[in-house]
């Protein structure tokens, strides 16, 4: 979808498209939860799920495959080693995390009002990551190009409601594997000034990350005070479930840690196929395989930042596809989100999962069971909230704003109850009193321009109103803002000798490949 032409256009999808970036310089930078966090399994049953998560670490144990630097931080710590098969004591990951794993920390921005809280009781809303395929009203269903990528990030930086750039929102397939990261991590500093994620395909492409972010933050890179390099980046690293990690993700986890650059553990599971049918099983898996992974990135470097991740999804027992928006993976969510509260680092998981092949109603029905969940389940990096179709295979235009929309809803729900005097709302009542409306009363009058969340997307008016504009649906309203927001889009300033830098950093790499004018 091309950006077009910058002008302002009239219009209701024009008027939404001016709000949302007026509003972008409003919004919080993440969600303060104020509403209490939802978990239906008990203590005791939390506790023998941690039991068995150590029974699977000590019994089975995971492998740790063509990475011999990992075998060896493991033996010195007390692991048993056997191949590239690990087994760990009882209690061993839990106390390497706990001795030095931080609860929450920052991951600072260029622009240090954007920068987000992660932990605690921090929610933090991130696009969709990875889809090789895009899709929009227009052009239908097509492979990504560093275009899509680029204007993902432009939505994404537009969008109030989603705190994150995110990572790779879509695979530009349109630039060679070994050098598009570079595009990619450039286009988050270049036309977003929101936090990012960073490459993990490769060690050398994590240090690319981490050389990039160095030249983007200057001397801010290290802190004042201390000398630390600040959290900037963060960084899916994903277990081969199951019970394996491999040599790419440990490489890029090993990277990054060692630049105190945070590191989000997490198994990928589609229960059935990866992990046991039950709901309890597959939490001990998750459990078992984020302990080792994180336990990893502490002996790296003790203190860097680290997130348990799960990605848990169930399949068909009839057709072995994906399933998503189902009860079952939103109990493993709920309690996973526990046993990192728990073991007391950050939690990451949820979104606005679906199989839908359309922005319809089965992806805003899977979409939203994911979404609310998550929220009250306490996550705190909530990856793939907004854009993703058909499994994580599209990321769609027209979804990634109706994803948006609905953040924007969490948002405020989150923000739990107001209980000041203009929230306890006696004025009015008074004012009213029995048998008269509130429209015109003097508390109404003061609070109705952000009394209730207005929809980017939802058209609530009369039916004539509706036919008269074309009588779109969601996915058309979608569309039209879309477009309206990518061609009122300006870029956030930079530091032309940064940029320049940047630039300078990455033709130098190119060219030191072999195919250097490819």
């Amino acid at each position: 979808m091309a950006e077009g032409r910058r002008r302002r256009s009239g219009g209701r999808a024009g008027k939404r498209a001016e709000r949302a970036q007026r509003a972008q310089s409003q919004g919080a930078p993440f969600i303060t939860r104020r509403v209490p966090t939802y978990c239906h399994a008990t203590d005791e049953q939390l506790e023998l799920i941690e039991h068995n998560a150590d029974t699977v670490l000590q019994e089975i144990g995971i492998e740790f495959r063509d990475f011999p630097r990992a075998l060896e931080l493991f033996r010195e710590a007390g692991a048993d080693i056997d191949g590239e098969r690990v087994r760990f004591p009882r209690g061993l990951c839990r106390k390497i995390i706990q001795d030095s794993a931080p609860r929450e920390f920052v991951q600072h921005a260029r622009n240090p009002s954007r920068s987000v809280k992660i932990g605690g009781d921090s929610t933090v809303l991130v696009p969709a990551y990875g889809s090789p395929f895009v899709r929009d009203l227009d052009n239908g269903r097509r492979y990504a190009n560093i275009e899509d990528f680029q204007n993902f990030v432009k939505l994404a930086y537009m969008s109030p409601s989603l705190h994150h750039s995110g990572g790779t929102v879509c695979e530009p397939v349109d630039l060679p594997v070994n050098k598009r990261h570079f595009d990619m991590v450039y286009a988050h500093m270049r036309y977003s000034d929101k936090p990012y994620m960073g490459s993990v395909t490769a060690a050398e492409r994590a240090q690319d990350t981490v050389e990039m972010s160095k030249i983007l933050f200057g001397d801010g890179y290290l802190d004042s005070d201390t000398g630390i390099e600040k959290t900037v980046v963060i960084n899916l690293i994903n277990a081969n479930s199951p019970m394996t990690f491999d040599d790419t993700m440990l490489g890029a986890a090993e990277v990054y840690a060692k630049a105190n650059q945070a590191t989000v553990i997490s198994p990928f599971i589609l229960a059935g196929a990866m992990s046991p049918v039950t709901v309890v099983g597959t939490v001990t898996q998750i459990l078992a395989e984020a302990l080792a992974g994180m336990a990893f990135v502490q002996l790296v470097r003790p203190g860097a930042p680290v997130v348990f991740g799960t990605f848990a999804s169930s399949v068909s027992m009839q057709s072995g596809a994906p399933t998503f928006g189902t009860p079952e993976p939103a109990s493993v969510l709920y309690i996973a989100a526990e046993l990192a509260r728990r073991l007391g680092v950050p939690f990451r998981s949820g979104g606005g999962l679906n199989a839908s092949k359309l922005p319809d109603a089965q992806a805003a029905y899977e979409a939203a069971n994911t979404l609310q969940a998550a929220l009250l389940a306490g996550v705190n990096f909530m990856l793939h909230t907004a854009g993703w179709l058909e499994g994580g295979l599209v990321m769609s235009y027209e979804k990634f704003v109706m994803d948006a929309d609905q953040a924007g809803m969490l948002d405020v729900f989150a923000g739990g109850l107001d209980f000041s005097d203009n929230g306890q709302a006696l004025s009015a009542l008074k004012e009213v009193g029995p048998g008269a409306h509130f429209l015109g009363c003097e508390h109404t009058q003061a609070n109705f321009e952000n009394a209730f969340y207005r929809s980017s997307i939802a058209d609530n008016n009369s039916f004539e109103q509706w036919e008269s504009e074309g009588a779109l649906d969601a996915a058309a309203r979608a569309n039209k803002l879309v477009k309206e927001m990518l061609a009122s889009y300006e870029a956030p300033a930079i530091d032309v000798a940064v940029d320049e830098a940047l630039r300078d950093y990455i033709d130098q790499r190119k060219g030191s490949f072999a195919d250097a004018n490819y």
